[in-house]
């Protein structure tokens, strides 16, 4: 596949706006061949009540960043893409700081997707470990 990353970065940076990935401070910072990664920063905005990094949070970056990916990788102009099932296992806490959530393609099926998502802290200690399923819609 060749792609231009920096405008493939722009589009889906602009595809935030006004969205919960706006809300959350989420950014897509680089792109591959078979792979999308996001960050996002730790601040009070997205703590639980006792100062660390809600998972909800956390599963909300690792769900982005996997949607994105199908949207990149598929044909987004004859397709919706929407997330089936996530699943996260939440390995350490986080209190400042970004998390890094890098999605890497286990399955790019024309209907079924499958991501396996690791969310690291700036450190690359395992934040979180993730698998999202997307599925491709015709529209």
């Amino acid at each position: 596949m060749t792609f231009d990353k920096e405008k493939i970065l722009g589009e889906c940076n602009k595809l935030c706006k006004n969205t919960l990935m706006e809300t959350l401070c989420i950014e897509y910072i680089d792109v591959g061949e078979n792979h999308v990664t996001a960050r996002m920063p730790v601040t009070p905005k997205v703590h639980q009540p006792d100062g660390v990094l809600h998972g909800g949070a956390t599963v909300a970056l690792a769900e982005s960043v996997g949607s994105v990916a199908s949207v990149i990788f598929l044909n987004s102009k004859e397709y919706y893409i929407r997330g089936i099932e996530i699943a996260a296992n939440h390995i350490k806490s986080i209190r400042e700081g970004y998390v890094y959530a890098k999605a890497v393609a286990l399955h790019k099926g024309r209907t079924t997707q499958l991501w396996e998502i690791k969310v690291v802290d700036e450190k690359n200690n395992l934040i979180s470990a993730c698998k999202l399923t997307t599925i491709a819609l015709p529209k």
